[in-house]
């Protein structure tokens, strides 16, 4: 007993320590100034919004991974998905598309899903092998009717003003309601990919959800219609002032005077500020949620399921039905993060999502941060977020100091201009020192 009390209260002190060792990161990097280090705020708040919006990434994976064991390696599709909905809800409409092709769209976009839902009702009514000739023969009608419909429409959407437009444009709406616009097109995608890939294996699944990442990126990167493609959309609206109409803004310039900065220096802090209060609210507030539901008799429930599906199964419990649920949940936080990124950079670029940085990097924060805590998973992307970005600059400085003994040359040469890629083996190495002595992460599960 007097072990188990010991271990309880290291387990107390670790969240403590984990966050003022975040917190002393970030003050090194707004105070200090040398080879490590920026010494600037600008910076420091920069990686710091960037760290929020991982956590809620973060929190999204370990609600799946951490509550029920649900290997999702799609992650980059969903926040891909999130990302859309500031694009269709808060830019402007574009004079013509809809006009153009815009409900054309939606009607053969109606027939596809009409499609799919006539061949799954035949497939439970209709006896084989009636059925064998029938889903067939179902599909290819609708995949016709779809064409027809789809492929014309398209190209008179991307014919319109295709020079600075070719899309269908937003609805011109508040940007703060085209965040949970974004979770819910997150949430649907997770839910028909949950209705096929839930009843396979845990590695099936990985794979399933690795395949439908990488074609929903396809998607958005080759649909011009939708959000211009590999043209990249820009000008997506924001909920805090721009920094240049703070600038022209006589009481603001006053108050940077009194600040003791330049309007340009504290227009840029004073928008970082914003955006950290505006994310760290949406944080907290589903930090406090998934706390909630954890430690109801539902998130008892699917830890039961995540440690013994056989005994759950045994207990009546719905085991498809709970997975389903959680990896809607999880993938909808995870769209959320994807709308509150692209709201933070004001631009939609296909191309840049990464399964590398948003995937593999987001699956790092969890697994150090102590996968199912979801104070560990949110800490754990704070402090790898600053570690990734960090390596970029730590890494030449590392590999100068490694190579000095090194004669000048070819090798000496190659190692530093290698030096700004150890990112990726700077957070390999993180990963296998966490595993070795932290096999459950820096804050784990209780």
């Amino acid at each position: 007993m007097s072990n188990t009390r010991q271990a309880d209260a290291h387990g107390r002190w670790r969240a403590p320590i984990v966050f003022l060792l975040i917190a002393a990161l970030f003050m090194l990097e707004g105070t200090t100034r040398n080879a490590l280090f920026s010494g600037s705020w600008n910076s420091a708040l920069a990686i710091l919004n960037m760290g929020l919006i991982s956590a809620v990434m973060a929190l999204g994976v370990n609600m799946q991974w951490g509550y029920a064991g649900l290997f999702n390696t799609g992650v980059v599709g969903f926040l891909a998905l999130g990302a859309l909905g500031p694009v269709l809800v808060s830019t402007a409409p574009v004079q013509g598309a809809w006009s153009a092709g815009g409900l054309r769209v939606l009607l053969a976009l109606a027939v596809g899903l009409g499609t799919l839902a006539l061949a799954t009702q035949v497939w439970k009514r209709v006896k084989a092998p009636l059925s064998f000739i029938l889903i067939p023969l179902v599909l290819l009608v609708g995949c016709v009717l779809y064409r027809f419909l789809f492929d014309p429409a398209v190209m008179a959407i991307e014919a319109n003003n295709s020079a600075s437009a070719g899309n269908i444009g937003g609805l011109g709406l508040p940007v703060l309601l085209s965040w949970p616009v974004g979770a819910l097109f997150a949430a649907a995608a997770a839910w028909g990919v949950g209705k096929v890939a839930l009843g396979l294996r845990s590695d099936y699944l990985a794979i399933a959800t690795l395949g439908i990442g990488e074609i929903i990126v396809a998607v958005l990167r080759n649909e011009e219609w939708l959000a211009r493609g590999v043209k990249n959309m820009s000008g997506i609206p924001r909920p805090v002032p721009y920094e240049l109409d703070l600038q022209n803004n006589a009481g603001f310039v006053a108050k940077a005077a009194a600040w003791g900065m330049d309007p340009a220096t504290a227009s840029a802090i004073w928008v970082k500020l914003l955006y950290a209060g505006l994310f760290g609210t949406v944080l907290l507030g589903l930090i406090l949620l998934a706390e909630l539901a954890l430690k109801s008799p539902w998130g008892r429930m699917m830890r039961a399921i995540r440690d013994n599906e056989t005994a759950a199964a045994a207990m009546g419990k719905n085991i498809k039905g709970r997975h389903l649920q959680i990896f809607v949940i999880g993938s909808a936080v995870i769209g959320l993060a994807g709308a509150m990124m692209v709201t933070l950079d004001g631009l939609l670029s296909p191309g840049g999502f990464n399964p590398l940085r948003y995937t593999f990097l987001v699956w790092v924060m969890v697994i150090v941060g102590g996968s199912g805590n979801n104070w560990g998973s949110v800490l754990g992307a704070v402090l790898i977020w600053f570690l990734w970005i960090k390596a970029e600059v730590w890494g030449p400085e590392l590999m100068n100091l490694v190579t000095m003994p090194l004669p000048e040359g070819a090798l000496r040469q190659h190692l530093l201009d290698s030096a700004p890629h150890m990112r990726f083996v700077a957070m390999g190495l993180t990963l296998l020192l966490v595993l070795r002595f932290a096999p459950r992460g820096l804050v784990p599960e209780k």
